[in-house]
């Protein structure tokens, strides 16, 4: 019997690489993308079409979450706030999406059910982040037992997370292993032509690649 994942690929190294170790694991892969007013939505949808490719999905969800706009409250979905350029802040930054994660999993675990998964991948990292509160491993152990007591019995929901005790230059490693399109992916959280180099995500990302010492397949404009 076929053993399917729901993987929430965001377009990104790590959702990308999270996906992956799905594969390797046997699953069925069923592919969700969520477009939610960020300001590289267009960027970030091509290259999750790419990764899902890339993974053998056997179906793709492409949801539209406008509301994000409307609250604003991020760097990411309000214009009017300036994305930080000057490296990682003290305390939750702007770039933080109010529970971003808690919503995508919990639309993302109504598609598992209905599919029948028995698993649910997210490429969280609490390690070398930028400080999500809806990145830490507890709060999404959490939101599993809250997702199984919402379902159907029969329903039983694993949601993994293998990147999330990891730092940057070991998920640059091991996409590196594994075959993950690094060039397909995209990190940068306010350009879609060439990445900035210079916001938080660019910074994580060009510093794992340094570390392990091999460049960045992507564009970037510094």
């Amino acid at each position: 019997m076929t053993k399917r994942c729901v993987c929430i690929i965001s377009g990104g190294m790590d959702s990308a690489l999270s996906a992956k170790i799905g594969q390797k694991e046997g699953y069925e892969i069923i592919a969700v993308h969520f477009n939610y007013g960020q300001r590289t939505q267009e960027k970030e949808l091509e290259c999750f079409r790419k990764v899902a490719t890339s993974v053998n999905a056997v179906k793709n969800y492409e949801i539209d979450l406008p509301f994000f706009e409307q609250i604003g409250a991020s760097a990411l979905t309000d214009k009017s706030i300036e994305v930080p350029t000057g490296g990682l802040e003290e305390g939750v930054p702007v770039t933080y999406v109010p529970f971003r994660n808690g919503i995508f999993l919990s639309i993302a675990a109504a598609i598992a059910e209905k599919h029948s998964a028995e698993a649910l991948f997210i490429g969280v990292v609490e390690e070398d982040s930028s400080g999500y509160p809806d990145c830490r491993e507890s709060y999404i152990e959490q939101m599993q037992k809250a997702i199984n007591l919402g379902t159907k019995d029969e329903t039983n929901l694993e949601i993994k997370m293998p990147l999330v005790s990891l730092k940057k230059s070991q998920i640059v490693q091991k996409s590196l292993e594994l075959g993950v399109p690094l060039e397909h992916t995209w990190s940068c959280y306010q350009s879609e032509d060439k990445a900035c180099g210079v916001c938080d995500s660019c910074r994580l990302r060009l510093k794992g690649f340094k570390e392990v010492g091999v460049d960045d397949p992507i564009a970037y404009a510094l």
